[in-house]
């Protein structure tokens, strides 16, 4: 009698306990790159940022083709030249070819600095609209799918449409 009233009062136990770890950890999930790319705010930073790139991308082919045509001249003159010209030319080039470098360099910095400013407000708002709907769903967990090595999303909620509707967007 004593091990029947035992096993009731285990197995009593183990579904309140269920019940209890059932409720404290809900958890989601979300694509964040999926509700970011359909913000509004995320067409006009990629807009922008494009034109960025193209205006760096601009003066890096323009300094290329400064380059290639004075290496032409280069070519076709030293036979004509004189030693101290061919080296004062020479040293030209290399200059040039440093500088184009010490473009690249800057630009690509750059480039990833505007991307850094034009998107991080986007994604601090999407962020933002994740967790006032976690909060708002009583979840405690919430896992971005890009991250996940597996996860079932039968047993799991999807956050994304909630976010979507929260952010007004389709």
């Amino acid at each position: 009698m004593k091990k029947l009233l035992g096993i009731v009062l285990f197995a009593a136990l183990l579904l309140t306990a269920q019940d209890v770890f059932g409720q404290t950890f809900k958890t989601a999930h979300i694509n964040r790159d999926d509700i970011i790319m359909v913000m509004p705010e995320y067409d006009s930073a990629m807009k922008s940022y494009n034109a960025f790139g193209q205006e760096l991308t601009n003066a890096l082919e323009l300094m290329q083709v400064e380059y290639n045509n004075k290496l032409d001249q280069y070519v076709k003159d030293s036979k004509n030249l004189s030693d101290l010209v061919k080296a004062n030319k020479e040293q030209e080039l290399a200059d040039m070819q440093t500088r184009i470098g010490n473009f690249q360099q800057q630009a690509q910095t750059q480039l990833q600095e505007k991307q850094a400013e034009l998107l991080n407000p986007i994604i601090e708002k999407a962020g933002k609209a994740i967790s006032d709907v976690a909060k708002e769903g009583g979840f405690i967990y919430v896992y971005d799918v890009r991250t996940l090595v597996y996860f079932d999303p039968t047993k799991s909620t999807d956050l994304g449409p909630l976010v979507k509707t929260k952010l007004g967007l389709k």
